[in-house]
């Protein structure tokens, strides 16, 4: 979602021979001891964006959304799970100048219950937003879903029902706020993950593939035991983040090898944080690791798979012409070779007084930190330019880890050895 006017000067080989030697066998080195090259023309790449899954968290991505399209209009991709997924159809189901209204809309419906907008002056912040979470679980949010009020919930485990909560709320939210005939007419790329509940299998909903309706976007947010499955074309679904939270292995694997992308990524847990000193705060940590997804870990992953798989094509392209022209050996390359890949990561850092319950917690003074939060990582990043180093010249993935401000993080593709092509 960065322009190419946000990608500076490229990073080339250390000054010293040492260096380059330690960056050949890693695979990465910090922007911050290369030398610029020349820039990666970017603007043939197409343009993604990758929402995590994270309840009242998910502000923070309208809040980055919104600080991007002030400079940037092109979307070719937008990916979701759970509230991701929920972002994601705002954004896909609204033409550019009203998506920010729509899913402000959204935020401020969801927070308008009594007792999520009581001023953040008023008591304990922290005691305010225990409140307030409290008051979800009992009551619901409007909007989104509401307790299921049935005699048969007092039956406890033993109750014939597959949920807490009733989502219908939702459905008629996204009825209202989502043009779906936009979204499947495939302007814009849309995909959603969810979870087969019989398989246990990972599932994307993709308008390219299938024709998108609520009931999609729900089935991607249908977290147990608080939300029911969703039934869709004879199976039963669950949300995504069950299995994955983040959909950006979906996007690369599905995006065609030909054609250069850059991806946002807004990841609302942090995989890393401090040590608990509480139970409380053990709770929360717990839900971090269990719901980032690795992030950190898994993007490393993706991409060092797709530069290893481009450093073997690059080697392939140094063989003999007599063997480079050999069927199998071309074959293997077209599979092996693929146009640059850029992810830009950002994570939403916490707030000191947030508690476990930070996820469904709706207070209005939360959501609108949260938004806030998101509005300003952006602003900041496209602000700083020399932040995003671009990637060398040669094919494969660069990651700029945004999360930490003191502490940012460029990871470069692999750096094969310089070695005259035999004619």
């Amino acid at each position: 979602m960065v322009s190419n006017d946000a990608m500076p000067a490229s990073t080339s080989a250390s000054s010293s021979s040492a260096a380059a030697r330690k960056s050949t066998k890693r695979g990465a080195r910090s922007a911050t001891t290369a030398k610029p090259g020349p820039k990666i023309d970017i603007t043939r790449a197409r343009k993604a964006l990758v929402l995590q899954g994270g309840g009242a968290l998910g502000a923070y991505q309208a809040g980055v959304y919104a600080g991007v399209i002030e400079k940037h209009k092109q979307l070719d991709w937008v990916a979701g799970v759970s509230i991701g997924a929920v972002n994601a159809a705002l954004i896909a189901g609204n033409p550019p100048e009203r998506r920010v209204d729509r899913l402000h809309e959204f935020w401020q419906l969801v927070s308008s219950g009594p007792t999520q907008r009581l001023p953040s002056w008023w008591g304990d912040r922290a005691a305010l937003n225990q409140w307030s979470a409290t008051a979800t679980a009992l009551l619901g949010v409007p909007g989104f879903f509401e307790p299921r009020r049935s005699p048969l919930m007092l039956m406890g485990g033993a109750a014939p029902v597959l949920s807490y909560y009733d989502t219908a709320p939702l459905k008629a939210t996204l009825e209202r706020l989502v043009d779906f005939d936009r979204i499947n007419h495939c302007d814009t790329r849309f995909s959603v993950g969810a979870v087969n509940v019989r398989t246990g299998n990972s599932v994307y909903f993709d308008n390219t593939i299938q024709k998108i309706g609520p009931e999609h976007i729900m089935a991607s947010g249908a977290l147990p035991p608080g939300f029911a499955p969703v039934h869709i074309d004879g199976e039963d679904y669950w949300d995504g983040g069950i299995v994955s939270n983040t959909p950006l292995q979906y996007v690369l694997d599905q995006h065609p090898r030909s054609e250069p992308l850059l991806v946002l990524q807004v990841d609302l847990f942090s995989a890393r944080g401090a040590m608990p000193g509480t139970l409380a705060e053990t709770l929360e940590r717990q839900k971090d690791i269990t719901y980032s997804s690795r992030t950190r870990m898994n993007t490393d992953a993706l991409a060092a798979n797709l530069n290893l798989q481009q450093a073997v094509a690059d080697l392939i392209g140094k063989l003999p012409a007599a063997l480079r022209r050999d069927p199998s050996v071309a074959a293997v390359c077209a599979q092996l070779t693929h146009e640059p890949i850029d992810i830009v990561h950002l994570i939403y850092r916490n707030k000191p007084y947030e508690l476990e319950s930070k996820d469904y917690e709706f207070s209005r003074a939360s959501v609108d930190e949260h938004w806030q939060a998101g509005l300003r990582d952006i602003r900041n990043t496209l602000e700083h330019p020399e932040w995003l180093q671009a990637g060398t010249p040669a094919n494969g993935v660069t990651t700029f880890d945004l999360t930490e401000p003191e502490a940012r993080r460029v990871r470069h593709p692999m750096q094969l050895p310089r070695i005259p092509s035999t004619a």
